[in-house]
């Protein structure tokens, strides 16, 4: 084939139309394999390839290797490339580097030093191809190596506007991929934060990028953004699209830029200083009055992009949350949008509207357009914008229009969809008990909660509804007589005979005097319902049998006959058998005195935090008005004992505490950090418990490090010398994307002198049942005692979760096993002797003294266990090095158990003063 010149290439046009017209998989192979044979013979036979011949080749080798061949060959031509003078054989050379070469090519500093020569270069083409090319590896030994470099032609005068703005987004890539090997000089951060002033726009779009990155990792350092931000911003809104003509999308005058900025703010409070912060008012105004502005085109485009400006600059209005006249007409914004055609506005709108709701200064705005989001919940027919419109009637109910509200939703309950029915119940409940003024009012609402939607009614509820009965004298003989009215229906859901079984069994008496409701037709009817029921169900109404033979002694005779019957006296069901057993013992054998005692009426609940609270949170996190607290929700009377013999009393009165563990530890979780009340901010903090499971560390290198309903963390470590490389994995266990997610982990006080910590930012969102990696590392500078701590905080439907807890990095993880015979020993031993050296303890074994479990601990722990140091065979005897950047720390260890008084003594002897105590500290409760 004749050698083509010019740039068309014309071997390589024919090798592709050969490969496409290949009929088989087999013919594809031997037209590659051939093309391969003849490339590796020209690269070897001739020596005088010109630049086009190996930019040809080249191309040929990376054609390949997109078909998926690997390539073993080639590597050095494409780097000779990068050499030429020429911009298409330049242009091959770095295209062939990104996309082949990894981490691990050998020739990785020969490609370092091209990408610097052309870095350096005046010719602006080479440099933006070598920064491409950086940012297309963007790996540690990049980051490193341009560390320096690629911010000086950011921040250098003499560098034109299209280099700086391929500078900033190489830097930002460098920053998320790399951020603990990029140290950006601090010197420059002024020079940076400057480029928002740039007249080239292209060029503070970049920036703002990059600082808003950088802001997110040490917002102290960058907090000058905020006003060069604010007067970029402020220059923006107020000109005319006719003033930005390169950078005017549709009529709208640089929205990206806009927007970045926008969100930039938001890493901030409200700027302090009075002029700045009327600058942004004004912005903020100006943008809000432009909405109400006629359209200046008809195309989607125009509008998309003021949606986008405007949406943004209400996002900054809700995070200040401080000028009221602003949260207002950001209200009234978002209500227009509320019967816009677009279905995405309708629902930003409706999630925008539920945190403005939580405003003190917009709530009554958002409460006017409480008749748009009813007829929304009834007309709309994307289901997510039906379930946004739920959110926002529970955010804006207050005690002026709650039964109005509740009223709504419970038609609506009719025919809502499933997925979120249940969701639907719990807000009913809660916010027909918070706003109930007339209680009686709050069981009609709850009798008709249970009819309407018995199947989506979780135990909780009508265990709250049984509560409040009980703790409200007022309302208890209304609550029977309801609850019997309840009954009578045809078709009564199961959770509504729970409910009426339990109400009857206590406070039957009050309505009995009643012809409709006397002692035989409360049995009958609550009898009728029996055989319908599920087991559990069934020991509950067997409980309230059990409380009419003390309230009715008349029907005394009709109960034990129920209770003699095969069906359960004989039950196959252990639990039915055993109560109609002991029932009918105990009325047998009882004097009325007794059974009264046994079987007198319930006492109120203590005071706790409403168990639907609980419930709701972990549906979904979302602001709950004003704390609701109550007496504590009652056990279900529906199963068995929880012990080795009858307990009558407990079987008579309480639900069995073995259920209660069943419902998740609701009601025995209330008091613990978890589960203590769940407002619009929720942040689970470290209790004992937390820093208790944070000690199996110390012998682990990965685990769990922290799980609740919404998130799981784990972690993995592995040391190498005095530096830990840290990898955390953050699971969703939602069904909704996490956003807004961050993680800061820090040391205090002494230990910020002690330890070194460099992680990677964390990906801001984290898909529905997905997982997010983040990796690090953790330099021990000197030895230490307390933990860092780890804060994580992220946003779940809209609503802010915080987790504060130990991060679980402890001195052992930088001990590195030590082999030596018994004289070394011995003799290190005897060189350790001052009393500051050296730490012993003696302390009852925690758990069985078994041989092998001791040794596989202070294995794990970290230490060497060496065989035949000491006399006797039971003890155990070791050594390590803590390795710190500053020292080596030896560390000799011996730990004898004495089995007969189940006892240990441990000795433990360091090089440097103090660490044998740290050491004995962590190791005494662990054996």
């Amino acid at each position: 084939m004749p050698t083509m010149r010019g740039d068309a290439m014309r071997g390589l046009a024919v090798f592709i139309s050969d490969i496409r017209n290949c009929k088989s998989r087999e013919a594809e192979l031997r037209r590659i394999n051939k093309e391969l044979t003849n490339i590796r013979q020209r690269f070897r036979a001739d020596k005088t390839l010109d630049g086009y011949q190996k930019k040809k080749y080249v191309c040929k080798l990376l054609f390949i290797f997109l078909l998926g061949h690997d390539i073993d060959f080639g590597y050095m031509e494409a780097v000779n490339l990068l050499s030429s003078n020429k911009y298409t054989e330049k242009q091959i050379g770095y295209l062939f580097i990104s996309v082949i070469m990894n981490s691990s090519t050998e020739m990785k500093q020969l490609i370092i030093q091209n990408i610097r020569n052309d870095l350096q270069s005046r010719n602006p083409i080479f440099i933006n191809l070598a920064l491409q090319c950086v940012a297309n590896i963007g790996d540690r030994e990049m980051a490193v190596a341009f560390t320096n470099d690629i911010p000086r032609l950011l921040i250098s005068g003499d560098t034109i506007d299209a280099v700086k703005q391929s500078a900033a987004l190489c830097l930002l890539r460098l920053h998320r991929t790399s951020p603990d090997s990029l140290q950006l000089n601090t010197e420059w951060t002024a020079r940076i934060i400057h480029l928002l002033n740039d007249q080239h726009l292209g060029v503070a779009t970049a920036a703002v990028s990059l600082i808003d990155a950088l802001v997110k990792r040490n917002p102290d350092e960058y907090k000058g953004c905020v006003n060069l931000a604010v007067s970029r911003l402020s220059r923006i809104v107020t000109s005319s699209y006719t003033d930005f003509q390169d950078y005017t999308y549709y009529f709208v005058p640089a929205p990206w830029l806009c927007v970045k900025l926008l969100r930039l703010l938001q890493n901030y409070p409200p700027p302090d200083d009075p002029s700045i912060r009327s600058r942004l008012n004004e912005c903020l105004d100006t943008i809000l009055n432009k909405a109400q502005e006629p359209l200046k085109s008809k195309k989607v485009q125009h509008s998309n992009a003021r949606n986008a400006v405007l949406f943004e600059a209400i996002n900054l209005i809700i995070h200040m949350d401080c000028e009221s006249s602003l949260l207002v007409r950001a209200c009234n914004q978002l209500g227009q949008f509320l019967q816009n055609r677009e279905t995405n506005l309708r629902y930003l709108a409706l999630e925008s509207m539920c945190l403005l709701a939580a405003s003190e200064f917009s709530h009554e705005a958002v409460k006017k357009h409480q008749d748009t989001v009813i007829n929304a919940l009834k007309s709309e027919r994307d289901v997510s914008v039906r379930q946004r419109a739920v959110d926002l009637l529970y955010a804006m109910c207050d005690r002026s229009n709650a039964q109005d509200l509740v009223q709504e939703m419970l038609t609506y309950l009719e025919t809502a969809d499933y997925t979120i029915r249940e969701e639907m119940v719990l807000k009913i409940a809660i916010l027909s008990e918070k706003y109930a003024v007339d209680y009686k009012w709050y069981l009609d609402v709850m009798l008709k909660l249970i009819r309407i939607a018995g199947d989506f009614v979780s135990e909780e509820v009508w265990y709250r509804v049984i509560q409040v009965v009980v703790n409200r004298t007022d309302v208890q003989s209304y609550a029977a007589k309801i609850a019997f009215e309840a009954l009578q229906a045809p078709a009564c859901h199961e959770n509504m005979v729970k409910v009426a079984g339990y109400i009857l069994g206590e406070y039957g008496n009050l309505i009995a005097l009643d012809p409709r409701s006397t002692p035989i037709i409360q049995f009958d009817l609550l009898h009728s319902k029996y055989h319908l029921c599920s087991p559990t169900t069934r020991c509950l109404i067997l409980s309230t049998y059990m409380k009419f033979v003390n309230l009715f002694p008349e029907i005394k005779h009709h109960i034990q006959d129920i209770l003699r019957h095969d069906s359960n006296h004989r039950s196959s069901d252990v639990e039915i058998q055993q109560r109609a057993t002991e029932y009918l013992k105990l009325s047998e054998v009882c004097n009325p005195t007794v059974l009264a005692t046994i079987l007198e009426i319930m006492p109120p609940y203590p005071e706790k935090q409403s168990p639907l609270l609980v419930r709701l949170k972990q549906k979904k996190p979302l602001t709950e008005p004003e704390g609701v607290t109550e007496s504590q929700s009652p056990p279900p009377p529906t199963t068995g004992h929880n012990g080795d013999g009858p307990k009558l009393t407990e079987t008579a009165l309480h639900l069995n505490q073995q259920h209660q563990q069943q419902q998740n530890g609701l009601l025995l979780s209330l008091d613990t950090p978890e589960s203590n009340g769940y407002y619009e901010e929720s942040t689970s903090k470290p209790s004992s418990s937390t820093l208790q499971s944070a000690k199996k560390f110390l012998f682990k290198n990965s685990d769990i490090l922290f799980e609740n309903d919404l998130i799981q963390i784990g972690i993995k470590g592995e040391t190498i010398k005095s530096t830990i490389h840290i990898e955390l994995y953050y699971g969703n266990k939602t069904t909704l994307q996490l956003t807004n997610f961050s993680t800061n982990i820090f040391a205090l006080g002494e230990l910020e002198s002690e330890l070194r910590i460099n992680m990677e930012p964390v990906k801001s969102t984290i898909d529905p049942r997905a997982q997010s990696k983040q990796t690090g590392t953790i330099d021990c500078l000197a030895d230490f005692r307390d933990l860092p701590m780890m804060n994580i905080s992220f946003l779940y439907n809209n609503m802010l979760q915080k987790i504060d807890c130990p991060f679980p990095i402890y001195i052992n993880k930088f001990i590195e096993k030590a082999e030596m015979d018994s004289n070394n020993f011995f003799l290190r031993w005897r060189n350790l002797e001052k009393p500051s050296q050296e730490c012993q303890k003696i302390f009852p074994a925690k758990f069985p003294m078994i041989h092998e479990d001791c040794r596989q601990k202070l294995d794990d722990f970290g230490w060497s266990c060496l065989m035949g140091i000491d006399v006797n065979a039971e003890n155990f005897c070791g050594a390590g090095i803590i390795h710190t950047t500053s020292q080596a720390i030896g560390c000799l260890y011996r730990l004898e158990p004495n089995k007969q008084a189940n006892m240990y003594r441990l000795t433990i002897r360091a090089s440097k003063d103090g660490v044998a105590n740290r050491l004995v500290e962590l190791l005494d409760d662990q054996f």
